[in-house]
């Protein structure tokens, strides 16, 4: 009886963790798609409908922290999500880690909000790797934003990663280069199950999907869609 009792505990516990850790990636989901909304809908400073419409996947980070003194650093979570050539879609949400480092004076932290869009199949093979190096393996530019940037997007713009981002509510330029993209494991197998990124982004192997998850692709792909089709009126 004295071995059985450690033992409901320790089960208790890790079931615990399960659900704590399931809890923090539906409002990572909740999180993702309201910034995409509100960095997708900002007067005269919104992501270029052409833009979006050209990209085969998105990456977003809500309340990516971005701190240090004299050397900084950054850290996030998020998820990416890719569309389907076959429907047009954007598909099941990935977990994914990010972690960089910059050199020169600064102090203090601040919490940034990022969106990289995946412009080609390179930068989508990119994302699929163990570690995506942003400026190393694929290149990544500050992307346009507002109105009058749809003229700079119809040129097709031949960057692979156009990335925005967002401190305290304004756009706000940060350096990306060197920045460490990751999978992250363990959020994906305790959400989804024993499967790898590329199962979940690529290739359709998550036949049961979390009703949160339903719920990010239905949001991702309302957001999207009004944009575009707000940008043909």
């Amino acid at each position: 009886m004295k071995k059985i009792v450690p033992l409901i505990l320790l089960l208790s516990f890790w079931t615990s963790y399960a659900y704590a850790a399931e809890d923090e990636q539906q409002k990572l989901l909740r999180d993702s798609v309201l910034v995409m909304e509100e960095i997708m809908n900002a007067p005269d400073q919104e992501i270029p409908a052409n833009l979006i419409s050209q990209a085969k996947a998105v990456i977003i980070f809500p309340t990516m922290v971005k701190g240090g003194f004299f050397i900084g650093g950054r850290y996030g979570n998020g998820v990416a999500t890719v569309r389907s050539k076959a429907t047009g879609r954007f598909g099941p949400p990935g977990f994914i880690t990010q972690s960089g480092i910059s050199f020169g004076f600064q102090f203090g932290a601040e919490a940034v909000d990022l969106i990289l869009l995946v412009m080609t199949q390179r930068g989508i093979e990119g994302l699929l790797k163990s570690k995506l190096t942003l400026g190393g393996d694929v290149a990544v530019s500050a992307g346009p934003i507002g109105r009058h940037a749809e003229a700079a997007a119809d040129m097709r713009m031949q960057g692979e990663i156009y990335s925005y981002s967002r401190s305290k509510g304004a756009f706000a330029g940060i350096s990306l280069k060197g920045t460490l993209i990751e999978e992250n494991e363990d959020a994906n197998h305790i959400y989804y199950g024993q499967v790898s990124i590329r199962d979940i982004l690529m290739n359709g192997k998550v036949k049961k999907l979390p009703q949160s998850a339903k719920r990010f692709i239905k949001g991702i792909n309302l957001i999207t869609r009004a944009k575009r089709k707000g940008a043909k009126k």
